[in-house]
């Protein structure tokens, strides 16, 4: 059994600056979250302090489990999938098909943002570009088939529902073509600071 050579990204792909752990944005909302927390202890007591800390406690306990289940579904994508295929057909050369396809793809699995955020981060690893993963969130969010079928049809009906999702359709792949654009011209600007 012979082991594929790892494949070279194309010179035209554009290259994702690593990602730190902490970074200006991290600092920025655990600044909020402390300033927040020494107004509610100066403002209200100690009491009414530990007890909304004891509430968040409660709320992160009952969250980890879940963030973890999707953080480990996204892991088990980046397994099942071959890179090659992800990239060819979802990838940055693949058009206004790729969108399509990401798009129909967002659309089609179920779950809420615990599940999709995850999968759509490992298909970025995989080598989805990014207008492709900006159609797959955006499709989830506008035209998911679960969050219609469970929230909207019993309040609204089926007539507000299917108008609702026919006009959403060229939505993702809007939003898909807007975020490779944004993407190349932020590469653009990099390289041309770079010479």
């Amino acid at each position: 059994m012979t082991i594929p050579a790892p494949t070279v990204p194309s010179d035209s792909a554009p290259k994702r600056p690593r990602r730190r752990a902490f970074d200006w944005s991290t600092a920025a909302i655990a600044t909020v979250a402390l300033a927040a927390a020494a107004a509610i202890y100066v403002r209200d007591g100690r009491e009414h302090f530990l007890e909304i800390f004891g509430s968040d406690l409660t709320l992160f306990g009952e969250m980890l489990p879940k963030v973890l289940a999707g953080c480990l579904i996204g892991a088990f994508v980046t397994m099942i999938l071959p890179r090659e295929l992800v990239a060819r057909w979802v990838g940055h050369e693949s058009g206004l098909t790729g969108l399509a396809l990401a798009a129909f793809f967002g659309f089609l699995l179920p779950g809420g943002p615990i599940t999709i955020y995850p999968v759509a981060g490992a298909f970025l690893v995989m080598g989805a570009d990014a207008g492709a993963v900006v159609a797959f969130i955006t499709a989830w969010t506008l035209c998911g088939y679960t969050r219609a079928l469970v929230w909207e049809l019993p309040f609204f009906g089926p007539h507000f529902v299917i108008w609702r999702i026919v006009e959403a359709i060229p939505l993702p792949l809007i939003a898909g073509l807007l975020a490779r654009i944004a993407v190349r011209a932020g590469v653009n600007v990099t390289l041309k600071q770079g010479d």
